[in-house]
């Protein structure tokens, strides 16, 4: 009767409005999965936090960390003193890390964006943080190269630059962090290019 047909509406609206809220959540997880390099959340460990901590030590300036997750480095380091930003795709881990950020009382200090690593313009920071996937590396070994400038550090997490021959390292493992200065590795470089020999033509 109109009693049972108004449970059957109400059940099915109860599943239909489940399952859409599980797929607008899932769907950020899901997503950087099915691109051509994947790169899911794997959140940083504290000991990793702590090397990050050590390598901006004696540091100014602000900090970016690209791929930030949840935003533990991001948080850890504005409670240091620096000026944070966070670049990280999926926008609920974004979400998150502003609440955070508020929990932990240092929101002035931090921001939180919603980007895709390649659009973020790294000219405006002398740090940088990243923790990403080894097939990135080289790409963005190059992006950074043409928009940092000379007094920049890089701060690489779990996976070392191809190319760059890092200034310090420390910890082990997973939770191993490379520091580079770019003014070094640039001086590498142009020695490096400058050692070659040349052929006649």
């Amino acid at each position: 009767g109109p009693r049972s047909s108004g449970w059957g509406l109400l059940a099915t609206a109860a599943v239909g409005g489940s399952l859409l809220a599980l797929y607008a959540v899932a769907t950020p997880f899901v997503t950087p999965a099915l691109r051509k390099v994947c790169l899911p959340f794997v959140p940083a460990t504290a000991t990793q936090i702590q090397n990050v901590l050590k390598m901006l030590e004696n540091r100014s300036g602000s900090l970016v960390d690209i791929g930030s997750g949840d935003g533990r480095i991001v948080i850890a380091a504005a409670k240091k003193g620096f000026q944070a930003v966070g670049y990280e795709l999926n926008p609920w881990l974004v979400w998150y890390s502003r609440y955070r950020a508020w929990r932990d009382g240092v929101h002035q200090n931090t921001k939180f964006y919603i980007s895709d690593l390649w659009k973020v313009g790294s000219e405006l920071y002398k740090n940088e943080s990243f923790f990403l996937v080894t097939q990135q590396m080289p790409q963005l070994e190059k992006k950074l190269e043409e928009e940092l400038e000379c007094n920049a550090r890089i701060i690489a997490c779990r996976f070392p630059f191809p190319c760059w021959i890092p200034d310090h390292t420390t910890g082990e493992g997973i939770d191993t962090v490379w520091a580079y200065d770019l003014k070094h590795s640039r001086g590498r470089e142009t020695k490096s290019l400058e050692n070659t020999p040349q052929t006649e033509s």
